[in-house]
Protein backbone atom coordinates (compact mmCIF):
# COMPACT_ATOMS: atom_id res chain seq x y z
CA UNK A 1 0.00 0.00 0.00
CA UNK A 2 1.29 3.43 -0.96
CA UNK A 3 -0.36 6.50 0.52
CA UNK A 4 -0.22 10.10 -0.61
CA UNK A 5 -0.46 12.30 2.50
CA UNK A 6 -2.03 15.10 0.49
CA UNK A 7 -5.00 12.84 -0.28
CA UNK A 8 -5.61 12.09 3.40
CA UNK A 9 -7.37 14.22 5.98
CA UNK A 10 -5.35 15.36 9.04
CA UNK A 11 -6.98 12.74 11.29
CA UNK A 12 -5.87 9.91 8.98
CA UNK A 13 -2.34 11.32 8.81
CA UNK A 14 -2.26 11.52 12.60
CA UNK A 15 -3.30 7.87 12.93
CA UNK A 16 -0.41 6.80 10.72
CA UNK A 17 2.08 8.89 12.67
CA UNK A 18 1.09 7.70 16.14
CA UNK A 19 0.61 4.10 15.04
CA UNK A 20 3.99 3.73 13.34
CA UNK A 21 6.28 6.00 15.38
CA UNK A 22 6.38 3.93 18.56
CA UNK A 23 7.14 3.86 21.37
CA UNK A 24 7.27 7.59 22.00
CA UNK A 25 8.64 9.11 25.21
CA UNK A 26 6.24 11.35 27.08
CA UNK A 27 7.02 14.89 28.14
CA UNK A 28 4.80 16.14 30.92
CA UNK A 29 5.34 19.83 30.24
CA UNK A 30 4.77 22.44 32.93
CA UNK A 31 4.39 26.06 31.94
CA UNK A 32 3.00 29.18 33.56
CA UNK A 33 0.77 31.85 32.09
CA UNK A 34 1.65 35.53 32.10
CA UNK A 35 -0.96 35.93 34.83
CA UNK A 36 0.76 33.27 36.96
CA UNK A 37 -1.46 30.21 36.45
CA UNK A 38 0.55 26.93 36.24
CA UNK A 39 -0.31 24.59 33.38
CA UNK A 40 0.58 20.91 32.95
CA UNK A 41 0.09 18.87 29.76
CA UNK A 42 1.47 15.63 28.26
CA UNK A 43 3.12 15.49 24.82
CA UNK A 44 4.43 12.37 23.10
CA UNK A 45 5.80 14.27 20.11
CA UNK A 46 8.92 15.00 22.15
CA UNK A 47 12.65 14.41 21.74
CA UNK A 48 16.14 15.46 22.67
CA UNK A 49 17.90 17.66 20.11
CA UNK A 50 21.55 17.88 21.16
CA UNK A 51 24.02 18.24 24.01
CA UNK A 52 25.95 21.37 22.99
CA UNK A 53 24.03 23.31 24.10
CA UNK A 54 21.74 20.89 25.92
CA UNK A 55 18.53 21.21 23.92
CA UNK A 56 15.20 19.42 23.57
CA UNK A 57 11.87 19.91 21.87
CA UNK A 58 8.19 19.17 22.24
CA UNK A 59 5.43 19.63 19.68
CA UNK A 60 2.05 21.05 20.73
CA UNK A 61 -0.51 20.96 17.93
CA UNK A 62 -2.97 23.78 17.37
CA UNK A 63 -6.51 23.36 18.59
CA UNK A 64 -9.14 22.23 16.03
CA UNK A 65 -10.00 25.90 15.47
CA UNK A 66 -6.36 26.78 14.78
CA UNK A 67 -5.72 28.65 18.03
CA UNK A 68 -2.79 27.91 20.33
CA UNK A 69 -2.96 25.46 23.21
CA UNK A 70 -2.06 26.78 26.66
CA UNK A 71 1.38 25.14 26.67
CA UNK A 72 2.38 26.85 23.43
CA UNK A 73 0.89 30.18 24.41
CA UNK A 74 2.85 30.10 27.69
CA UNK A 75 6.13 28.66 26.41
CA UNK A 76 6.59 30.77 23.30
CA UNK A 77 9.22 33.52 23.53
CA UNK A 78 8.50 36.74 25.38
CA UNK A 79 8.73 38.64 22.10
CA UNK A 80 5.82 36.58 20.82
CA UNK A 81 3.70 37.18 23.91
CA UNK A 82 4.63 34.16 26.02
CA UNK A 83 6.68 33.60 29.16
CA UNK A 84 9.45 31.84 27.22
CA UNK A 85 10.10 29.03 29.71
CA UNK A 86 8.94 25.47 30.37
CA UNK A 87 9.85 22.31 32.26
CA UNK A 88 9.87 18.80 30.79
CA UNK A 89 9.03 16.26 33.50
CA UNK A 90 9.74 12.60 32.71
CA UNK A 91 6.77 10.30 33.40
CA UNK A 92 7.31 7.15 35.52
CA UNK A 93 4.66 4.43 35.66
CA UNK A 94 3.72 5.53 39.17
CA UNK A 95 2.08 8.73 37.88
CA UNK A 96 0.64 7.40 34.62
CA UNK A 97 -3.01 8.10 35.47
CA UNK A 98 -2.25 11.57 36.80
CA UNK A 99 -0.29 12.33 33.61
CA UNK A 100 -3.21 11.22 31.45
CA UNK A 101 -5.63 13.34 33.45
CA UNK A 102 -3.63 16.43 32.49
CA UNK A 103 -4.96 16.11 28.93
CA UNK A 104 -8.34 17.31 30.22
CA UNK A 105 -9.32 20.63 28.58
CA UNK A 106 -9.60 23.18 31.38
CA UNK A 107 -10.44 26.87 31.44
CA UNK A 108 -7.37 29.08 31.29
CA UNK A 109 -7.68 30.09 34.95
CA UNK A 110 -7.65 26.47 36.22
CA UNK A 111 -4.51 24.36 36.72
CA UNK A 112 -3.97 20.71 35.86
CA UNK A 113 -1.83 20.41 38.98
CA UNK A 114 -5.01 20.75 41.05
CA UNK A 115 -6.98 18.36 38.83
CA UNK A 116 -4.32 15.62 38.75
CA UNK A 117 -3.14 15.83 42.34
CA UNK A 118 0.46 16.17 41.17
CA UNK A 119 2.61 18.43 43.32
CA UNK A 120 4.20 21.61 41.96
CA UNK A 121 7.75 22.16 43.18
CA UNK A 122 9.73 25.37 42.67
CA UNK A 123 12.21 25.25 39.81
CA UNK A 124 15.72 26.64 40.14
CA UNK A 125 16.20 28.70 36.96
CA UNK A 126 12.73 29.13 35.44
CA UNK A 127 9.32 30.26 36.65
CA UNK A 128 7.18 27.21 35.78
CA UNK A 129 7.24 24.61 38.58
CA UNK A 130 8.50 21.09 38.08
CA UNK A 131 6.47 18.03 39.10
CA UNK A 132 7.69 16.75 42.45
CA UNK A 133 6.76 13.12 41.61
CA UNK A 134 8.90 13.09 38.45
CA UNK A 135 12.41 11.61 38.93
CA UNK A 136 13.91 13.80 36.19
CA UNK A 137 12.98 17.33 35.15
CA UNK A 138 14.58 19.59 32.55
CA UNK A 139 14.16 23.32 33.09
CA UNK A 140 14.18 25.05 29.71
CA UNK A 141 14.31 28.50 28.17
CA UNK A 142 12.55 28.67 24.82
CA UNK A 143 14.91 29.43 21.94
CA UNK A 144 12.54 29.13 19.00
CA UNK A 145 9.08 28.04 17.92
CA UNK A 146 8.75 26.57 14.44
CA UNK A 147 5.19 26.66 13.13
CA UNK A 148 4.64 24.09 10.40
CA UNK A 149 1.37 25.57 9.13
CA UNK A 150 0.69 28.89 10.82
CA UNK A 151 -2.73 29.05 12.45
CA UNK A 152 -4.18 26.06 10.60
CA UNK A 153 -6.39 23.64 12.57
CA UNK A 154 -4.39 20.82 14.21
CA UNK A 155 -1.13 22.08 12.65
CA UNK A 156 2.08 21.18 14.46
CA UNK A 157 4.46 23.49 16.27
CA UNK A 158 8.00 22.70 17.38
CA UNK A 159 9.04 24.33 20.65
CA UNK A 160 12.83 24.21 20.99
CA UNK A 161 14.21 24.83 24.45
CA UNK A 162 17.70 25.11 25.89
CA UNK A 163 18.06 23.20 29.15
CA UNK A 164 19.33 25.55 31.86
CA UNK A 165 18.96 23.25 34.88
CA UNK A 166 18.36 19.53 35.40
CA UNK A 167 16.78 17.93 38.45
CA UNK A 168 17.53 14.22 38.93
CA UNK A 169 16.34 12.36 42.01
CA UNK A 170 19.36 10.98 43.88
CA UNK A 171 18.36 7.33 43.61
CA UNK A 172 17.88 7.59 39.82
CA UNK A 173 21.46 8.45 38.85
CA UNK A 174 25.00 7.32 39.71
CA UNK A 175 28.22 9.31 40.07
CA UNK A 176 28.92 8.90 36.32
CA UNK A 177 25.54 10.49 35.50
CA UNK A 178 24.09 7.22 34.21
CA UNK A 179 20.33 7.21 34.73
CA UNK A 180 19.03 3.94 36.20
CA UNK A 181 16.24 2.85 33.83
CA UNK A 182 14.64 0.62 36.45
CA UNK A 183 14.34 3.49 38.92
CA UNK A 184 13.20 5.88 36.20
CA UNK A 185 10.53 3.34 35.15
CA UNK A 186 9.42 5.58 32.30
CA UNK A 187 6.38 4.78 30.22
CA UNK A 188 5.90 5.37 26.50
CA UNK A 189 3.04 6.12 24.17
CA UNK A 190 1.80 3.79 21.46
CA UNK A 191 -1.06 4.29 19.00
CA UNK A 192 -4.58 5.15 20.09
CA UNK A 193 -5.01 4.97 23.86
CA UNK A 194 -2.21 2.41 24.28
CA UNK A 195 0.91 2.88 26.41
CA UNK A 196 3.94 0.71 27.14
CA UNK A 197 6.46 0.11 29.90
CA UNK A 198 10.23 0.31 29.45
CA UNK A 199 10.93 -2.72 31.62
CA UNK A 200 11.83 -5.20 28.85
CA UNK A 201 15.31 -4.12 27.74
CA UNK A 202 18.35 -5.55 25.99
CA UNK A 203 21.86 -4.33 25.22
CA UNK A 204 23.56 -4.37 21.84
CA UNK A 205 26.85 -2.98 20.52
CA UNK A 206 26.96 -0.37 17.77
CA UNK A 207 28.34 -0.56 14.25
CA UNK A 208 29.73 -3.77 12.72
CA UNK A 209 29.83 -5.42 16.12
CA UNK A 210 26.02 -5.47 16.15
CA UNK A 211 26.02 -7.79 13.10
CA UNK A 212 27.97 -10.41 15.05
CA UNK A 213 24.89 -11.22 17.10
CA UNK A 214 26.15 -9.99 20.44
CA UNK A 215 22.88 -8.58 21.67
CA UNK A 216 22.07 -9.58 25.23
CA UNK A 217 18.80 -9.56 27.13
Amino acid sequence: MLLDPTSLDPTSRYKLLIGAIVPRPIALVSTISRSGVPNLAPFSFFAGVGSNPMTLLFCPANKPDGTEKDSLRNAKPVGEGGVGEFVVNIVPASIATQMASCAEPLPEHESEFALSGLTPCSSVRVRPPRVEQSPVAFECVTKQVVRTNGGAPSAGNIVIGEVVSVYVRDDAVNERLHIDPATLDAIGRMGGMAYCYTRDRFEMPMGREALRGNASK
